[in-house]
């Protein structure tokens, strides 16, 4: 019990603040004032203000972050989205009724319009002289820690208006992001690429093995499900013959949450008929460098590391990185389109690579790739030429069936990408789903035989004819994570998904 009282105490201090305040809202309505008036006069944002020359007029408008009263004077600040500027509030100048009102009701958290000229303190600041000052929206509830800074990390993500509001600089990474996916935009739009819309509901999520959100439509009397991936319904602009697309949209996946997951998230992925994985690599590093460039940025610390963002990135080919690496040909574990066990799994251990009998092969491919060949590339990595058995959608190689034309695009070990030259024979796509499901079943403990390929519709589209197509998609949110050295998902989604709050 001793634990809560200071909690109670904060929480009755709030409770008084907030009835002291609604009490004010009415004691102004009482007496003809507006606390919340429909219009507002605005000639020039906050940060446009200083710009100008001195006594030049006015009329600007923002929330108060700052306020220091000393009798027959003030200084303040306030702050819009293009920044602060400074307010000189005194009697003689605003007159003894409008003073009297500020010094009684306004107070830091409100939004005041206010009117007057410019000048320059004896500090060297450009500071506007008010003659006319109105409040235009009551705060009621105080502002955080009194502008210097909100720390607590579950208050910030779940009431994302205070981090805004205390501190500056998680607008500045929000703003980076609409410029990162702006500058993507205007990559592949230069490129001839076009913007598609897809389906966000679906029969099926297909394109991707995760698990998806599950409702129901009532009026079809069908089961749908939210989107996972955006490729099967692309390949099918692409038979229709759409040359060059791309969407960027949120996905969704009922699967865990941590520093780099989040359930609803935003991918890009676009495709290119007559392309090929090289094709994709080259369209990568573009994006990512112009990406960067948009936010001023060349090197950036990302999880510790410095990162250089200018093109070109290194481009480590998994063959011969395996041959380096475990002095052993990447074949001698390989079968068509399945890995060998035993030597697979007698390479794990003697790495040291810790695994069930239970696992599968891609895992313990996965776990020799990430810990073993990825270690010591921290700057951007294009990992080419991967297993076919862990590329259900990617064509193989010319003369070797065991390896596909697909990379990874990473940086200190975070997938940022990903990218085919495309399947387009429709019999090798319908074994390969076949063989995905019948996996994706015996995981379950499902019966395998009939187990059904993710998207049958698709193979029928598939059997129209499809060009040669490269094909790639990027995770945005972990791209803005690396452009903003962020390393956490959470700090670049406003609303991130959060466990909900337990009841006391």
């Amino acid at each position: 019990m001793e634990n809560n009282k200071p909690a109670e105490k904060h929480n009755n201090a709030l409770d008084e603040i907030i009835a002291q305040r609604y009490s004010e809202v009415n004691e102004l309505r009482a007496a003809g004032v507006n606390p919340y008036p429909n219009h507002v006069e605005k000639t020039h944002t906050c940060a446009e203000t200083k710009e100008l020359a001195d006594n030049t007029e006015v009329a600007t408008a923002g929330r108060m972050v700052q306020l220091r009263k000393m009798g027959k004077a003030a200084f303040a600040h306030i702050r819009d989205f293009s920044g602060k500027v400074q307010l000189y509030i005194a009697k003689d100048n605003l007159g003894e009724e409008p003073y009297a009102f500020f010094k009684k009701h306004l107070a830091v958290g409100d939004f005041v319009a206010v009117q007057g000229h410019m000048f320059v303190t004896q500090t060297g600041e450009k500071t506007i002289k008010v003659h006319k000052l109105d409040l235009i929206s009551k705060a009621i509830r105080p502002m955080p820690e009194k502008f210097h800074g909100l720390q607590d990390t579950e208050v910030r993500f779940r009431k994302r208006h205070l981090d805004l509001i205390a501190n500056e600089e998680v607008k500045d990474i929000f703003v980076k992001r609409a410029k990162i996916i702006s500058s993507i935009r205007k990559t592949l739009d230069e490129k001839g690429y076009l913007e598609v819309e897809t389906p966000i509901l679906t029969p099926d999520s297909g394109g991707a093995v995760a698990r998806p959100f599950q409702t129901y439509h009532n009026a079809l009397k069908m089961p749908l499900r939210l989107r996972i991936a955006l490729e099967l319904y692309h390949k099918r602009l692409i038979v229709g013959g759409f040359d060059r697309i791309y969407e960027i949209g949120h996905m969704f996946r009922n699967e865990g949450i941590d520093t780099t997951h989040n359930p609803e998230f935003t991918m890009m992925e676009l495709y290119q008929a007559y392309g090929d994985v090289n094709t994709m690599a080259d369209l990568f590093e573009e994006i990512l460098g112009n990406a960067a460039k948009a936010i001023g940025v060349e090197k950036v610390m990302f999880h510790g590391q410095e990162i250089n963002l200018v093109p070109p990135f290194k481009r480590l080919y998994i063959p011969e990185a395996w041959k380096e690496k475990f002095g052993r040909d990447i074949h001698e574990v390989l079968d068509g389109r399945q890995f060998k066990r035993e030597p697979l799994a007698a390479l794990a251990k003697e790495q040291g690579i810790s695994f069930s009998a239970d696992d599968p092969d891609s895992k313990l491919f996965d776990e020799l790739f990430e810990t073993k060949l990825l270690t010591g590339y921290n700057c951007p990595v294009i990992a080419l030429d991967y297993p076919t058995a862990v590329s259900p959608f990617s064509k193989t190689k010319p003369g070797d069936p065991e390896l596909v034309e697909r990379f990874e695009a990473f940086v200190c070990g975070s997938e940022l990408g990903n990218a085919y030259t495309e399947l387009n024979d429709p019999a090798d796509q319908l074994q390969r789903l076949k063989d995905q499901a019948v996996a994706k079943a015996k995981a379950k403990g499902e019966d395998a035989e009939n187990a059904d390929i993710l998207d049958g519709d698709y193979i029928e589209a598939l059997e129209s004819g499809m060009p040669p197509t490269g094909g790639m998609g990027i995770g945005i949110d972990r791209t803005i994570m690396l452009l903003t050295g962020q390393d956490s998902i959470r700090e670049i989604i406003f609303f991130p998904t959060l466990k909900a709050l337990e009841e006391k």
